[in-house]
């Protein structure tokens, strides 16, 4: 116990996004726009030959029985990756607000990489605006007023499921989110220039006010966003699953930016029992998704109740069997994997365990969205081609360019924290 207490730490240590570090994100942003052109020219041409090739297995809600076209994929992948990256960017918010409500000490070391994660939520909202306003058509259902007229159940739902109050929830949410980011990372960096407890009671009480804005509204979001997709379709517990998905990839992505900084020499204030309570965490948010993955699927699949059975049977046995691999291989991704995997507790203290356990979680997580929105939205059509790893790669580019330039604008040690001291001894 306090075997780190005598050692001297820079308290003013900051990141450097050094030009070549920009150079080399910024490359592969370009390989991946370049990935993204490649496999959108490729899906244009060939949208004739798969358009015969599945339009027998066109099964939607309103559609008729014709097969999506190339731009369903398109909107689909672009609406995926930034629903992703908008819940690893707003978990980062989150999880600053629920150690400071729960007046959490162990964290202080690591706070600066989380507190930058909002900093990437513009980018997501400027493009998922972008693809509802050009594609919202080709994802949703009940945007097509000739489709709901002739739908009772849609017309039930149109109150709350219509173009102008979806944009307005979105907005909403997104400046909220924004908002509360911006004042938090505020207070921070006052707190390093003034100290005092000031602001860290300010920061409490907002975060407080955060986690409530935080429940009602990525609920919401993902009934708007990701359950819509299927708009007869409803489940109780999706707002939780939805939830659980984001949580364990942020944290998975807070974990992974603490190791790679470490490896560059930085972060020496972080140390095992650090790296074993983000282990725990990822560990155990992975067992709290398979319990909300396997207490739906069970409910649903036992009940076999029509307009909730469909979206298992979708995923499970049709457009001929499509993504029936994928849907068994997301439970050994994110539950076997995470839990045989960090099961020790030797496991959750090496980094590069815990850098393998992270890129997993972060794969088969961005493949369980995959899996909530491509079926209902391209229905066999899907697939992973240049168009799909494109998407990905830039916008994982841009993501660590943002927070990388978020990271280096302030030390990377909240300096004047009132429980720095406990975080610098943190031993378990």
């Amino acid at each position: 116990m306090g075997s780190h207490s005598n050692t001297n730490y820079n308290l003013d240590e900051r990141y450097e996004f050094t030009p070549e570090a920009k150079k080399r994100v910024i490359t592969w942003l370009f390989i991946g726009l370049a990935m993204f052109a490649v496999g959108l020219v490729w899906l244009m041409m060939d949208s004739g030959s798969h358009h015969d090739a599945h339009a027998a297995a066109g099964h939607g809600e309103g559609h008729g029985a014709h097969a999506p076209g190339w731009q369903a994929r398109l909107y689909a992948v672009l609406w995926q990756n930034a629903i992703f990256f908008t819940g690893i960017s707003l978990v980062g918010v989150f999880f600053i607000a629920v150690q400071y409500v729960a007046w959490a000490g162990w964290s202080v070391t690591i706070k600066r990489i989380p507190e930058a994660f909002g900093s990437f939520l513009p980018v997501t909202f400027v493009v998922m605006i972008v693809t509802f306003l050009l594609g919202g058509h080709d994802i949703f259902h009940w945007t097509h007023t000739d489709v709901v007229s002739h739908d009772e159940i849609l017309k039930g739902k149109s109150g709350f499921l219509n173009t102008p109050f979806f944009l307005v929830r979105m907005v909403l949410f997104f400046g909220l989110w924004y908002i509360i980011w911006r004042t938090m990372r505020g207070f921070s960096l006052k707190e390093d220039q003034e100290g005092g407890m000031l602001y860290y009671n300010k920061s409490i009480n907002l975060s407080a006010v955060f986690l409530i804005i935080f429940g009602v509204s990525t609920s919401m979001v993902a009934w708007d966003w990701t359950m819509s997709i299927n708009p007869h379709w409803y489940s109780t517990l999706f707002g939780w699953y939805h939830f659980a998905s984001w949580w364990v990839s942020g944290l998975a992505t807070v974990t992974l930016t603490v190791l790679l900084l470490k490896d560059k020499g930085h972060l020496q204030f972080v140390n095992q029992n650090h790296l074993h309570d983000l282990g725990k965490f990822m560990f155990a948010f992975s067992v709290f998704w398979t319990y909300l993955w396997t207490a739906q699927f069970l409910l649903i699949y036992y009940a076999n109740i029509p307009e909730e059975i469909i979206y298992f049977k979708e995923r499970m046995h049709l457009f001929d069997g499509h993504y029936r691999l994928l849907f068994f291989f997301n439970v050994i991704i994110n539950f076997l994997f995470p839990f045989l995997f960090l099961m020790t507790r030797d496991a959750k203290r090496h980094t590069i365990l815990l850098k393998i356990a992270a890129i997993g979680l972060l794969m088969g997580h961005w493949l369980d969205f995959y899996l909530m929105i491509m079926p209902g939205v391209t229905k066999g059509t899907s697939g992973f081609g240049f168009l799909e790893f494109g998407t990905l790669t830039t916008f994982a580019s841009a993501f660590i360019y943002v927070i990388s330039n978020q990271i280096s604008k302030a030390g990377l040690l909240a300096k004047n924290h009132p429980m720095l001291q406990e975080s610098l001894h943190h031993d378990i």
